[in-house]
């Protein structure tokens, strides 16, 4: 029970930072859209976001592992008691999906490390921005080395980790249209329909990371639903209500892809049989949570001295 509770825990806080930057795009875009949709998209969104993707993607991504089940049997096998064969399988598939899903996260890190715009914490990291051009020649290298490894224990291993690489890379250009439709969303004149057609498609790319990123965790789906949905109802609470606060916390998103890249180590390591205790993923997400959550709040802190200090000055 105490392994179960620290697995939903960890689940719960990694969804809820991972899906930072949804929120804030959200709420910016609820801001420019009726009450009618704006209802529309928080209850059929939330719906949409928690049962159906972060829902029906766990197991999506175990049948692919095990196709010998039809998706009915694996739904079936995962709620009944009888869940031997369902154990068994994945035990068998555990390296495929923790390569796969660990390549897929450990890039999704770099690409931010790389490319993105950022609040720069470390000086590295704007070290690292500067030289973006790297990031394919770093890319390319870590995936052959990685399949190179790979094919010392199993060829399907190799081709597991050049299918997360392939899903990196397709959802990444989804992720980067969406944020270009971002300035047009908050153009009044834009439909509301189009609005909430956008918005779900960015969802559907954000659950995504915290679904695969949820296999570091655990290999139960049960337990993945259970905490990825409250950590998705959580982010929808943040949404509506304190979004204002929550942008104010600078350094958040460091903090999830710093969670997101270790969280790929650990799965990769996992993959070539490196036995990890069960609660180094939730600690890992925990103590980087607290790290990067007080450099914000200390942040915060300057910046209202700042403006005190100023305002006396006056």
């Amino acid at each position: 029970m105490l392994e179960i509770i620290i697995v939903i825990i960890g689940l719960t806080l990694f969804e809820i930072i991972s899906s930072i930057d949804n929120a804030v795009v959200n709420a910016h875009v609820l801001a420019t859209m009726t009450d009618r949709f704006r209802r529309f998209f928080l209850i059929w969104g939330m719906l949409i976001a928690v049962f159906l993707l972060r829902g029906v993607l766990p197991f999506l991504i175990v049948w692919i592992a095990n196709p010998h089940f039809s998706f009915i049997e694996l739904f079936h096998f995962t709620f009944s008691g009888d869940s031997k064969q369902i154990e068994e399988s994945l035990a068998e598939s555990k390296a495929y999906l923790l390569v796969g899903g660990g390549m897929y996260l450990f890039l999704v890190f770099l690409a931010w490390l790389f490319l993105e715009e950022k609040k720069y914490t470390f000086l590295v990291e704007h070290f690292i921005h500067r030289h973006s051009v790297w990031f394919y020649a770093i890319t390319s290298i870590f995936f052959t080395v990685i399949v190179y490894i790979s094919l010392k224990f199993d060829p399907f291993l190799a081709f597991a980790a050049s299918i997360g690489t392939t899903a990196f890379f397709i959802t990444d250009g989804f992720k980067k249209n969406a944020e270009e439709k971002e300035k047009e969303l908050l153009d009044p004149n834009m439909s509301g329909w189009s609005k909430v057609f956008y918005l779900e498609v960015l969802d559907a790319s954000f659950s995504i990371d915290g679904v695969i990123g949820a296999f570091a965790f655990t290999m139960s789906v049960p337990l993945i639903l259970i905490g990825n949905g409250i950590g998705a109802f959580v982010v929808r609470e943040v949404t509506v209500r304190g979004i204002n606060w929550i942008s104010k916390y600078a350094y958040l998103k460091n903090g999830a892809m710093y969670s997101i890249g270790m969280l790929g180590a650990i799965m990769i390591l996992e993959s070539f049989g490196e036995e990890i205790p069960f609660w180094i993923a939730p600690l890992n997400t925990v103590i980087l949570l607290v790290i990067f959550l007080f450099l914000s709040w200390k942040e915060i802190k300057m910046a209202e001295k700042l403006a005190a200090e100023g305002k006396g000055s006056v």
